[in-house]
Formats: C-alpha cells, structure tokens, sequence
C-alpha cells in the first residue's frame, strides 16, 4: 500500500503508538492493531482519489484518514482540519517529523474552512453522523468532488436516516464502497456522496 513510503509509515504508526497515546490521540488497546485497523484502513481511501487531488481531512484528531493518504500518495495536497489545539500541535510535529510536504495542518471547524467550494475530495472518518457531515463537508467541495466518509456496519442505516430527514437528497443519493478488499481482511467501508 505505501511502497518506498513504508518507512515513513511505519515512522508514523511508532508516533501514534507513542506520543499519540501519551497524549490521549489514540487508546493504548488501538496499539496493536495499529496497521489494519488505522493506517491501512485509511490509506486504501486512496482507491477513491483521484490523481492529483486538493483533499480536506476534516476532524482529523491524530491525523487519521489525512496523513496515511498523504503517505500513501505524495501528488495530493492534504490540508488536515481540527479544531483542537493539542490534535493540531501533534498533526504539525507530525507533519515536520514524517517530512511530508504535501500536508498542511488548519486548526479550525468545518464550518469555518475559507474558501467555499475548492476541494476535490473532503474525507472523516468517526467524525458525526452523515447529516451532520454532510452539511458541514459538502459546501467545501468542488462541483463534481466528492465526500469521503470511512463509516462501519452503519453506513446503510446512516443513508436512510440521511434520505429520511429530507427527501429532497434521494435525488443525490450517497452509496456505499468497500475499499481495499484485495489488501484487508476486513475492507473499509466508505460512504462517497458527490456533489
């Protein structure tokens, strides 16, 4: 999945095992399973981008799904978004550390991201239900973008009760993806709306 990237990688799974734990960003039960349940599962997002992309990680916390797409795929321009202060010290040592020159870190909510309506892909993962998500991440994106949302067994209940608050969005109705299904065991589920 990361290639010649592997190192810089692995540098970034011994910092979440680490500083990330100290620091309350990940829990120390996650350590072990680091890799599968983390790293990998956010950076086969990279299936769904598209070459070259402007990408926004909102609520990015410990930098998850952001910095393993960064890794992963070095022509995309990854601006992680959250609005912690501590979340955002870590991301930028994080960034400086790992040597990543394609990532930039914005301390700020979703809803106070400027400009409007520039990103190609704006991806979360564990952020808010896909109502919420969606009215703070879909007036980032660019007309024909996409939103990204790594989601779990509830993606299909999580569309409905998207569809059911307002029927006007069956229109543009979300659909759920698996990615990485010939490099995980379990694959991520995405939820992608396009706007």
């Amino acid at each position: 999945m990361f290639g010649e990237a592997l190192p810089i990688a692995e540098k970034y799974a011994a910092l979440l095992a680490g500083d990330g734990v100290v620091r309350g960003l990940i829990g120390p039960r996650e350590v072990p399973r680091l890799w599968e349940r983390h790293l990998l599962n956010c950076a086969v997002l990279a299936e769904l981008v598209p070459n070259d992309a402007d990408v926004l990680d909102i609520g990015s916390g410990a930098g998850l799904p952001g910095i393993p797409l960064a890794i992963a795929r070095p022509d995309l321009w990854v601006t992680l978004v959250e609005p912690m202060e501590r979340r955002t010290t870590f991301l930028e040592e994080a960034v400086e550390q790992l040597g990543l020159t394609n990532v930039e870190v914005l301390q700020a909510r979703a809803e106070g991201v400027s400009p409007k309506g520039k990103a190609d892909v704006v991806t979360s993962r564990a952020v808010a239900p896909l109502g919420k998500l969606a009215n703070w991440c879909l007036p980032l994106v660019r007309r024909g973008g996409e939103m990204l949302a790594i989601k779990g067994a509830s993606a299909p209940a999580e569309i409905e009760k998207f569809l059911a608050e307002k029927p006007s969005r069956a229109k543009n109705r979300p659909e759920i993806v698996e990615c990485g299904r010939d490099l995980l065991e379990t694959p991520t589920t995405v939820i992608r709306l396009v706007k």
